[in-house]
């Protein structure tokens, strides 16, 4: 199976059924704190080489399984416009995933969410997320900043061709998502600068169905790939240093406009702080039309193990 088309049976959640669960009942008031059903969804995952579930997958996955439950609404479509989720547990690739997606509220012409990802009866990845009608108002965005074209650049092949160390094919193979670095990958070597940015262009390997949901979930799979980075550049960092211990805490990402994931998009990030073994970063995602398509903030965990 080709990997664009791997990735897309990943996002092919299949149903499965529904829950009821009480959240309780104060014991001195005997007040309902409320009851929800949810919606079931499961779905299988990526095989990773560190042996944990791709964060960004687990996102893309909730998206889907949120998304599923907003199409089936009458009156006009609803897009996917905020997620906001916590990483709660490092999941099991061998394992399959459950989502169970709570209907919170359905507006006029919004829609809210709550995710849950779970494995082994417990949640590895908790989200909201909201959904709205397409609707005017007032417009501007920031300009895209000035980069070489996608073409001018090597690929992720092509730049890790030379390098004689096992993790070079690691990163180069079987990706369904074409990454091309403006200042060159860290995987193996670290940057040439220690500058708390980069940017990277982005497109899925193929191309896609034409449904706004699955492009969606693909943007927000590729959010989670190279936002730490500029946090490892910052350090003179690479990802093959063996006492990192780097992890995803929690995501936020804003979709302004809809965009094509099998179309290059120009992600830029920085990171405007570390501390406490915690580094923070933020992206912005563009078409080839400058159109800012969605905005990204994401805390993880950095860590150096002494050597």
């Amino acid at each position: 199976m080709a990997p664009l088309e791997d990735l897309l049976d990943v996002l092919d959640l299949k149903p499965a059924g529904s829950a009821h669960n009480g959240i309780g009942r104060t014991a001195d008031l005997n007040e309902d704190l409320g009851e929800f059903d949810a919606d079931i969804f499961i779905g299988r995952s990526q095989p990773m080489p560190h042996g944990r579930v791709f964060g960004g997958q687990v996102l893309a996955q909730s998206v889907v399984a949120a998304g599923r439950t907003v199409n089936d609404l009458e009156g006009a479509p609803r897009r996917i416009h905020s997620l906001h989720g916590y990483f709660l547990r490092p999941g099991d690739p061998s394992h399959p995933i459950r989502f169970a997606v709570e209907r919170l509220r359905d507006g006029g012409s919004f829609s809210a969410r709550r995710v849950h990802a779970i494995q082994n009866g417990r949640p590895i990845l908790s989200m909201i997320t909201s959904f709205q009608t397409a609707d005017g108002g007032l417009e501007h965005q920031d300009p895209m900043p000035d980069a070489p074209g996608p073409e001018s650049l090597q690929t992720l092949a092509e730049e890790l061709a030379t390098i004689d160390d096992p993790a070079a094919s690691v990163w180069s193979e079987g990706k369904a998502i074409d990454a091309r670095h403006l200042e060159g990958g860290i995987y193996v070597y670290p940057g040439h600068q220690l500058a708390a940015k980069q940017s990277v262009w982005l497109k899925a390997m193929g191309q896609m169905p034409d449904d706004p949901l699955l492009h969606a979930a693909v943007l927000a799979y590729c959010s989670d790939y190279f936002l730490l980075e500029p946090v490892l550049r910052r350090h003179g960092l690479a990802w093959s240093d063996r006492r990192l211990n780097v992890a995803s805490l929690d995501h936020a990402m804003w979709f302004h406009r809809p965009g094509r994931a099998d179309d290059w998009t120009l992600y830029t990030q920085s990171s405007p702080s570390a501390s406490n073994g915690r580094g923070f970063a933020t992206g912005q995602m563009f078409n080839m039309d400058g159109l800012l398509l969605a905005s990204i903030a994401q805390e993880g965990m950095v860590r150096l193990r002494d050597s």
